[in-house]
Parts: C-alpha cells; sequence; structure tokens
C-alpha cells in the first residue's frame, strides 16, 4: 500500500516538472493554457480600459493621446528596449498656460500683486512708488495683451516687497483666498477651479504609471503652492518657482550664517527678490532640485523651450516634448496668431503640438462658459 501511494506520488511530482519545464516552449501544454494566457490576456485588458479610460477628456486621434499611450507602453515594458526604471521617470511641467488659465487678463500671480498693491484696502495706502509703477505696468499689460521687456523681474521684485514679512502660513492664506475670487472673463469659475481638466488627466495619468511630476512654473514658487494645492496632484516639495528671499522671524539683519534658528521663531518672507524661473534658469534650478534630466516636458511658449531642449536632447532614455497652443477662441480666450507662432516652432524644434480646440473635449468641464468680448 505505501509502495502504492509513493508511486502515486512521484508520478504527480514528475508530471508537475514536466509542465513547468513547457511553461513558455512553442508547444501549448495545459499549465500554459490554464495559467499564462488568461493571466497575459487579464493584464493586457486592464492596460487597454487604462490606458483609454486615463485620456477620456482627450479626443480619439489628439497627438498627444497617441503618443503619450504609447509612450507608456514602451518605457514600463521591463522586458522593452526603451524601459525606464521608475526612479528616472520624471516628467516636468509649466503651470501658467499650460496647466492652468494664463489669460484672464493676465497670469494669476500678476493679479494677486495688482490686487494687493492697488486693491487690498490693508495694503494698498502702504504701497510704495515702486510697487505702483509695477502695477500700473501690469494694468497696461491685461489691457493690452502685450507683455513688456522687463517686467517679469520688476514683478517678482515687487511681489517680494509688497509680501515683505509674512509668515508662509499667511502667504499661502493670502494666495488661496485670492485664488477662490471669481475668473473675470468666465462663468461660474474661480482662479483656482482654472485648470486644463485635459492636463491634470495627464499629471494623473503619469503618476499611475509611477513617474515623479514636477511644476517647473515662472510664478513666485509659493504663490504656485498656493494656487496648485490640491488641484495637481502632487507634493508641494514638487511645486518650483521663482525664489525670493526668507529668513526666521527674530532674525533682524542678522546674516543666516551669524543667526541661529530658535524656539518661537518661523520663516517669513524677507523682501528680496532672488530669480525669476524663465527660459534657461529652468534648466538650472531643474538641475540644482531633482539633480536629474526629465525625460519629459510640458510647455506652452517660449519661456520653455529651453526646459524642452534639455529634456529631450542628450537624454540616454526615451524622451518626449509637448508644447500648448493657445487655438481656442470659443471656450478659452486664445490667440491665433501665437498659437501659429507656437505650432511651428513645435515642428522646427521636435515638439509635440497640442491644439485645444481640436485636441479636447472639454476646457474646464460642464457649467463653464466663456465670455466673448
Amino acid at each position: 500500500m505505501k509502495k502504492k501511494i509513493f508511486s502515486s506520488a512521484l508520478a504527480l511530482i514528475m508530471a508537475g516538472i514536466v509542465a513547468v519545464s513547457c511553461t513558455g516552449c512553442g508547444g501549448n501544454s495545459s499549465a500554459e493554457t490554464s495559467e499564462a494566457k488568461p493571466t497575459a490576456t487579464a493584464k493586457s485588458a486592464s492596460e487597454t480600459v487604462k490606458q483609454t479610460d486615463a485620456l477620456s477628456l482627450w479626443k480619439k486621434d489628439a497627438p498627444l493621446k497617441k503618443e503619450l499611450t504609447n509612450y507608456i507602453k514602451a518605457v514600463t515594458d521591463k522586458g522593452g528596449k526603451d524601459f525606464i526604471p521608475v526612479e528616472d521617470r520624471i516628467a516636468v511641467f509649466d503651470m501658467d498656460g499650460t496647466l492652468c488659465c494664463e489669460t484672464d487678463p493676465g497670469y494669476f500671480d500678476h493679479k494677486l500683486l495688482y490686487h494687493r498693491v492697488m486693491e487690498d484696502p490693508e495694503y494698498k495706502d502702504k504701497a510704495s512708488d515702486e510697487e505702483k509703477a509695477t502695477a500700473k505696468e501690469i494694468k497696461k499689460y491685461f489691457e493690452s495683451g502685450e507683455y513688456p521687456d522687463g517686467l517679469d523681474v520688476k514683478h517678482g521684485k515687487a511681489v517680494a516687497t509688497a509680501f515683505k514679512g509674512m509668515s508662509l502660513d499667511e502667504f499661502d492664506a493670502y494666495v488661496k483666498k485670492y485664488r477662490d475670487t471669481p475668473m473675470e472673463s468666465y462663468t461660474n469659475m474661480t482662479n483656482g477651479e482654472a485648470f486644463y481638466k485635459p492636463m491634470l488627466q495627464v499629471v494623473d495619468y503619469l503618476n499611475d504609471n509611477e513617474f515623479k511630476v514636477y511644476i517647473v512654473s515662472g510664478t513666485d514658487r509659493l504663490i504656485t503652492r498656493g494656487l496648485a494645492d490640491g488641484t495637481v496632484d502632487i507634493p508641494l516639495a514638487q511645486m518650483i518657482g521663482s525664489d525670493e528671499s526668507l529668513k526666521a522671524s527674530h532674525q533682524g539683519k542678522e546674516d543666516g550664517l551669524d543667526y541661529t534658528f530658535e524656539k518661537g521663531d518661523e520663516v517669513i518672507t524677507a523682501g528680496e527678490f532672488e530669480i525669476k524661473n524663465l527660459k534657461t534658469n529652468k534648466v538650472t534650478v531643474i538641475a540644482q532640485e531633482i539633480g536629474q534630466q526629465p525625460v519629459l516636458a510640458f510647455g506652452n511658449s517660449s519661456g520653455d523651450a529651453a526646459m524642452a531642449n534639455y529634456t529631450i536632447n542628450n537624454n540616454k532614455y526615451k524622451t518626449g516634448a509637448f508644447m500648448l497652443c493657445c487655438d481656442d477662441t470659443e471656450r478659452e480666450n486664445g490667440n491665433l496668431e501665437k498659437a501659429k507662432k507656437m505650432s511651428d516652432s513645435c515642428k522646427e524644434s521636435g515638439y509635440t503640438a497640442v491644439s485645444m480646440k481640436n485636441d479636447w473635449t472639454t476646457i474646464y468641464g460642464e457649467g463653464v462658459e466663456y465670455k466673448k468680448k
């Protein structure tokens, strides 16, 4: 009896060995048919659903949708030649005009400064002559749509001085209070809700595929965080912008090397503008703060070209750069001349152009309408 049981067990073991050895061979073994194929089919189906639904607000023939889904397939395939390890999956996004509206009638941080200097009853009488002069220049930019040379630095300096002495929590609260005000040119939408829903899908899609996503904006870093917090699904530490100086609240005029942060101190704004994070400054800040070359870049203007070029050139991995073209004049305050210029630039530079008009099924979602002037 024992001998019979031993023989049966040995037979079962040998059958198992044969089944395992046939897995992956040319023939259709029972093990391969009943286990390997259904698993592969299920995985393929789930990937297809994920890729289709993840960018549901993009039209089927939108170039970004096609290219990005194919790209994700390639770089997440461990056995493929284009596989990118998780730790090297870095994507960088500009914010204004790329993730959110920048034309109502101008950049969010410019509107915020104008409000602070010219409209805020608690500050407007304290505003300096330089801050008021910058605010008036901003007003001209709003009215003409033309951004004057040198305003970017003037604006950065005015932000630093106009919000000097605030704790980080106070500054954040101020930004968030203003972001809850209505958008001038749209119905049923606040400044904080003016994010492009199709682009937020892109961020989520990359998050789902284990990319580390960064905002690299020309907007002040603290304002970037206050505006994007709770809407763009990335940590505050991954939101980079232009910088102003900070110090300890009891530090006074002492240098940071001479002063020790102590109990009762908090970090406050110190009033000095440090750097405008545009063009090649975006490249250097990526190198300093991220420490890795991105593999994907998303922007919308010449101020983002350096970041895009840094991403797609001399990179050991498969890369992509995408630029939004503001060609929708029905749902958005678009500019066809600027859109054409950006589209032409994409062809010359190897970027993929994104048409807001032709590629998106919606911009801000249902119930929001652009009030054409």
